[in-house]
């Protein structure tokens, strides 16, 4: 993705590499709860995933010599992933056991975990499956309210449901990283409002060249590396006319 943060520490780098691929790989684990006669609505599932991103985030546990601070710095040094996985039942149970945060919406449950190793997964999170999070609307979204921040999705791409709560959890990243102190604080202290809502196909063009964070996908599932998945309209980052 797009706005990746410059590595906190210099390293020694090959010729022509990127220093994100020098790190050690972190990943940013999510897991959404899907029973089998209750799924949530999608676009409640994608707002309650870039929620729980921001509420990370924005947690003390994240920060300074907070438990989790060495981790997510680890994670922001390197390439900035997310993985979605689904639960339900007695897997849910496990899942919320382990030390994360779990967000709540209309009618989905996600919950964020501190960033892991890429390959140092939790046996109880690693045995998740990753397909299978394919969720519906029971009725279309209502109209976003241009007053709270909207990460809008490209209208030219089919992702799964875990594919784009990746992906609006980028968005909502970015437009965190983009935000001064006091207007991070305003956000968090107003819950974090926000929408998350698929572009017309005459809009889009203009969100991605406005100026706005822009969530740029590395590929590594479901589309294209490159592939612009997410423009972060916050109003305070909003330039006049959009």
């Amino acid at each position: 993705m797009s706005h990746d943060p410059a590595p906190s520490s210099a390293r020694p780098l090959r010729a022509g590499s990127d220093p994100r691929d020098e790190a050690p790989q972190y990943v940013l684990p999510l897991v959404v709860r899907i029973e089998r006669g209750a799924p949530p609505a999608r676009t409640d599932a994608l707002e309650t995933a870039a929620r729980a991103v921001l509420v990370l985030l924005a947690d003390e546990r994240a920060h300074g010599d907070g438990e989790w601070a060495e981790a997510v710095r680890n994670w922001e040094d390197a390439r900035i992933r997310k993985v979605v996985r689904r639960a339900r039942g007695a897997e849910w149970r496990r899942a919320e056991a382990l030390p994360g945060i779990t967000l709540t919406g209309k009618s989905a449950e996600v919950r964020v975990f501190p960033p892991i190793p890429l390959d140092g997964w939790p046996k109880d999170l690693a045995k998740l499956q990753v397909s299978g999070t394919e969720l519906d609307d029971p009725e279309p979204p209502a109209a976003a309210d241009p007053a709270q921040p909207v990460l809008w999705l490209n209208p030219d791409l089919e992702m799964s449901a875990g594919k784009a709560m990746a992906q609006a959890g980028h968005g909502a990243q970015l437009a965190w990283w983009a935000l001064s102190d006091t207007e991070r604080t305003t956000w968090r202290e107003a819950g974090f409002p926000l929408a998350v809502r698929t572009a017309t196909p005459t809009a889009w063009p203009r969100l991605t060249t406005a100026g706005l964070p822009l969530v740029r996908d590395a590929g590594y599932t479901e589309i294209a590396p490159g592939s612009c998945t997410v423009a972060a309209d916050h109003p305070a980052l909003r330039p006049a006319g959009v």
